[in-house]
């Protein structure tokens, strides 16, 4: 008789459905918000949704399929350029090679270059050369699901930031006569840089309160 057995499924709970719920109304919540703040339109019923609603429209027994990942499935458009971004959330834990040939069949679809997907545990090796390779027609963002259980913007000493347009970052730089070089820099890899999504070369607007000048603005260039 073989030493090796194999580990029993672990059953799952009333408590564990319940806490799911919970966890993928967070995270769908977080990325209406975090789209909206990037200035795609979404609706006020899709930012007002409340867990009741949300576990009436979409259920309350992930273990069972309701819901299941592929039911957050969102596409949301620009109000500015009109172009379309898509919300992933593959089923498989970890991100492989099956789930983004998936996704990118579903992009070419809707006519669509940028995505962000939402990661439970990581993405294989073959996944991230992928990403890399197609990436001249395919922007694929990456979010761990921990990291969309809160909006880090709403808290209290996360600054109000704003991303320029293009134009008004020219402006910027003929109004205080400066070069690129010259400016602050925050990392594209910064948490608040990517949850608005910063791609090297924007530039950010912080406003924070001053107590002498009633607010304190300061521009930053991703980098």
């Amino acid at each position: 008789m073989s030493g090796t057995r194999r580990r029993a499924k672990k059953k799952v709970t009333i408590i564990d459905d319940v806490l799911e719920t919970y966890r993928l109304w967070r995270i769908r919540k977080t990325l209406s918000q975090m789209c909206r703040d990037r200035g795609y339109i979404v609706s006020q019923e899709e930012l007002d949704l409340e867990l009741e609603d949300f576990c009436k429209q979409y259920g309350t027994e992930p273990s069972s399929g309701k819901p299941t990942r592929g039911d957050l499935t969102m596409i949301f458009m620009h109000r500015d350029n009109k172009r379309n971004v898509f919300v992933f959330l593959p089923k498989e834990a970890r991100l492989g090679i099956k789930s983004l040939k998936a996704l990118f069949l579903m992009m070419r679809g809707l006519n669509c270059t940028h995505a962000v997907v939402v990661i439970q545990d990581g993405v294989t090796q073959m996944a991230k050369a992928a990403i890399e390779d197609f990436k001249p027609l395919f922007l694929v963002e990456q979010f761990r699901e921990p990291e969309l259980l809160i909006n880090i913007t709403k808290h209290e000493l996360v600054p109000e930031h704003e991303v320029l347009s293009d134009e008004e970052k020219k402006e910027l730089l003929q109004r205080y006569k400066l070069k690129e070089k010259q400016m602050p820099r925050i990392q594209t890899g910064d948490p608040v840089a990517r949850y608005y999504g910063l791609q090297r070369g924007q530039v950010i607007k912080i406003t924070r309160p001053s107590k002498t000048a009633g607010r304190y603005i300061t521009y930053r260039l991703a980098v």
